[in-house]
């Protein structure tokens, strides 16, 4: 029988990937493409989901051509994507009725507020672990059935279909209208208990259960593909991050990875029972494979990391490429006193303040562009601090050694920051592409590829490691200096600023 691999479709927000695995986990080949981000009004964004349809299909193609690799010599196919960015479409012609809504956009704001009436925020977070905020996708698909004409009515006589970008892909590949229990955790609209949509959150924003997809496991077969690879079973579907979780085979309550990109997401397993955050962090699923109990997990999300380095090359014009930051940084041996708290739109987890506005703190003459650069890389590490200790103080589960993927991680000095604030191991894999990998290895679960999650853990291999060497009284001083700048940066937005 022929060499057979895993083929990934990683759909984000950005572009289009998919990634051929063999069976201990490396990357055979990989294709991609962007598609066009959409701007029609501030703070709107949308993506056209037929272009990301076609991207789709070039890339799979174009990822098994370069290896001379036949369709039928994939196993199976697992798909991962941007979460919370919302869709619907004619269920009989698949034509969407409007442009995708992106996770990012804000037109929900209006909305959101009105839904959370005098219990606020926190209606729903009880059911479904989630604040209400614009960024799921049940307040999305409300505007939709609010604001393009003749849709609540097509809705209600099951008309059209919503989903977010893994129920898209899955439809146009297989026919069937489902999704997963990540990708459905972070709509609101479902019970983290029941793993079901929630008739009363459904009641209470005025969705018709008829347009939402079934709900699946993150690892079974949802059915057979057709075209280019038809007849292969498409076998998984995670959201980005939990994708994420699962390719550094992060299985055990405690462990913890953080994915390091324009923002960073840090997402901790705590087992089979879900724990409400009391620390601004997010409830949600883990995972969920075939029919084992589902996994949870608290998340928490930075909304500026890897862009506060892309701000000090192309605003500030200090560095011409975002590795030049480590140069800068390594010319001076401390931040000469100086913190950068990056709430460009304010404060993500765990404060989760919307008034906010970044700061840099502790400036005096002294200060130099090497100092900048390294208040700079410290912000990320002291934004991922706020994240863990919030963690910490949630989940009984001791936080683990930090697995970290995502582009800034190539950043030594950023390792050894993270290492030193958090008073842990920070550990890079010899596979960076975990989100794609996690997607590989649930589908592979499901069709036998892979016997058991003991040789996807076999399959893990560390390239890097970083042990802390900051001292404690260090630690808890530039801690103490980092929270007076977080403080800095509150209530700067009033209320008639708005």
């Amino acid at each position: 029988m022929s060499q057979q691999y895993i083929a990934a479709i990683d759909q984000g927000t950005t572009s289009s990937r998919c990634i051929l695995f063999d069976r201990d986990g490396n990357i055979v080949s990989v294709d991609q493409r962007e598609h066009k981000q959409i701007f029609p009004r501030p703070g709107w964004v949308e993506h056209d989901a037929e272009e990301i349809w076609t991207n789709v299909e070039t890339v799979i193609r174009e990822a098994l051509a370069k290896k001379d690799v036949s369709p039928d010599q994939i196993a199976a196919i697992g798909i991962t994507n941007q979460r919370e960015t919302t869709l619907v479409w004619d269920r009989e012609t698949g034509e969407p009725v409007h442009n995708a809504i992106v996770w990012q956009d804000t037109r929900t704001d209006t909305l959101v507020r009105r839904l959370g009436g005098e219990a606020g925020q926190d209606r729903f977070r009880e059911k479904c672990g989630l604040p209400l905020a614009t960024y799921f996708s049940g307040p999305k698909l409300r505007w939709l059935l609010d604001n393009v004409e003749g849709l609540r009515e097509r809705a209600e006589r099951g008309e059209v279909l919503f989903g977010t970008m893994d129920s898209w892909i899955i439809w146009k590949l297989t026919g069937r209208h489902v999704t997963d229990v990540t990708n459905a955790s972070r709509t609101m609209l479902m019970n983290l208990a029941t793993l079901q949509w929630d008739p009363e959150i459904l009641e209470a924003m005025d969705i018709p259960e008829a347009v939402l997809p079934e709900i699946h496991s993150s690892s079974e077969v949802y059915g057979q593909a057709r075209g280019h690879l038809a007849g292969t079973p498409v076998a998984s579907a995670l959201g980005d991050q939990h994708a994420a979780l699962f390719g550094q085979t992060c299985f055990d309550p405690g462990d913890v990875k953080g994915t390091y990109g324009t923002g960073t997401f840090l997402v901790m397993n705590t087992g089979t029972e879900p724990i409400t955050s009391q620390n601004g962090l997010l409830t949600t699923l883990g995972y969920k494979i075939g029919d084992q109990q589902a996994v949870y997990a608290l998340e928490g999300s930075i909304a500026v990391t890897g862009a506060l380095v892309q701000w000090l090359r192309d605003s500030l014009g200090l560095i011409s490429t975002a590795p030049e930051v480590e140069d800068l940084a390594l010319t001076v041996e401390d931040n000469g006193g100086c913190y950068i708290v990056p709430a460009f739109s304010g404060l993500f987890a765990p404060h989760w303040r919307s008034d906010a506005r970044g700061v840099i703190a502790g400036l005096t003459g002294y200060v130099n562009k090497g100092h900048i650069a390294r208040a700079v890389l410290e912000a990320t590490a002291w934004q991922t601090r706020e994240v863990v200790d919030a963690m910490d103080a949630d989940s009984p589960a001791e936080p683990t050694a930090l697995k970290v993927d995502g582009g800034m991680i190539e950043n030594d000095l950023l390792m050894q920051s993270l290492a030193d604030v958090l008073d842990t191991e920070v550990v890079r894999p010899l596979v960076a592409e975990t989100t794609c990998l996690g997607a590989a290895y649930a589908a592979g679960l499901a069709v036998g590829y892979w016997p058991d999650m003991e040789t996807l853990r076999a399959n893990w291999h560390k390239s890097a490691s970083w042990s802390p060497k900051m001292s404690s009284t260090v630690r808890e001083r530039e801690y103490h200096n980092w929270k007076k700048a977080v403080h800095r940066t509150l209530d700067w937005v009033e209320h008639e600023d708005a």
